[in-house]
């Protein structure tokens, strides 16, 4: 499922947020949006999503433009956004089609996956914020998308529960294959899950670099030849100082 950008502009009243974005991803590519606050990463996803149509350009998915939300498509945000009268596996079914039983086979496989065998009976509030992004992953998962977008979703994680959601991650993507676009202010983060980094800066955003993470997975967080991507981006963002 291929994803290309061209000339995607994005204006909030006198204020360009995005402009002259021009952009492609491969079928089952892991392609990081990175930048500092406010140059248009979440922007550019929301607009990819259709949930923000007001853009100019194109957004195209398999060869053909689409300006709206895509069933190929799913959205895991920073926050869980669970519904909190459901359980975790109604949460996981929630938007299913379908026999039921088909439904319930298929939820039940994704709890097994994130890691919440057991678990299916709670409710939002009885769950950590590492276990709520767990059944937010599941849920967007599920519906089987094409293309999964993500906005900064293990952000306001510890950094030790961010690093398994991360290794959970790209065991799913593994199993699937699914092309993600990831939206992230950690340059570690976008070091270790993507195949290619593309750097913004600037109000309006635009693209100022794109970089080939070439490191065979599983990747050392630790290795020197992610150190010296990272002193490359530092760079880039004027933040090597």
């Amino acid at each position: 499922m291929s994803l290309v950008l061209e000339n995607l502009s994005r204006r909030f009243k006198d204020t360009d947020a995005i402009r002259d974005i021009n952009l492609s991803v491969e079928d089952g590519e892991i392609v990081g949006l990175l930048g500092t606050s406010g140059c248009g990463k979440s922007t550019l996803l929301r607009a990819i999503s259709g949930l923000d149509q007001a853009y100019t350009g194109t957004v195209s998915i398999n060869d053909q433009v689409k300006k709206g939300v895509h069933d190929a498509t799913n959205f895991i945000f920073q926050e869980p956004r669970l519904l909190p009268w459901l359980t975790v596996e109604d949460n996981i079914m929630f938007g299913l089609k379908g026999k039921p039983k088909a439904s319930f086979d298929r939820a039940r496989r994704f709890i097994h996956y994130v890691g919440l065998s057991g678990k299916e009976a709670l409710y939002p509030k009885q769950l950590s914020g590492g276990m709520a992004q767990r059944v937010a992953i599941a849920r967007a998962l599920v519906m089987q998308p094409d293309i999964l977008l993500l906005d900064e979703p293990f952000s306001a994680l510890d950094a030790f529960t961010k690093m398994q959601l991360q290794d959970l991650l790209l065991e799913i993507w593994h199993k699937y294959q699914t092309t993600m676009v990831l939206v992230t202010h950690d340059i570690d983060e976008a070091l270790y899950l993507c195949d290619r980094i593309v750097v913004l800066r600037g109000q309006p955003g635009e693209i100022i670099k794109t970089i080939n993470v070439t490191e065979p997975r599983p990747r050392d967080r630790g290795s020197v030849e992610l150190a010296n991507y990272k002193a490359d981006i530092l760079d880039q963002l004027d933040l090597n100082q």
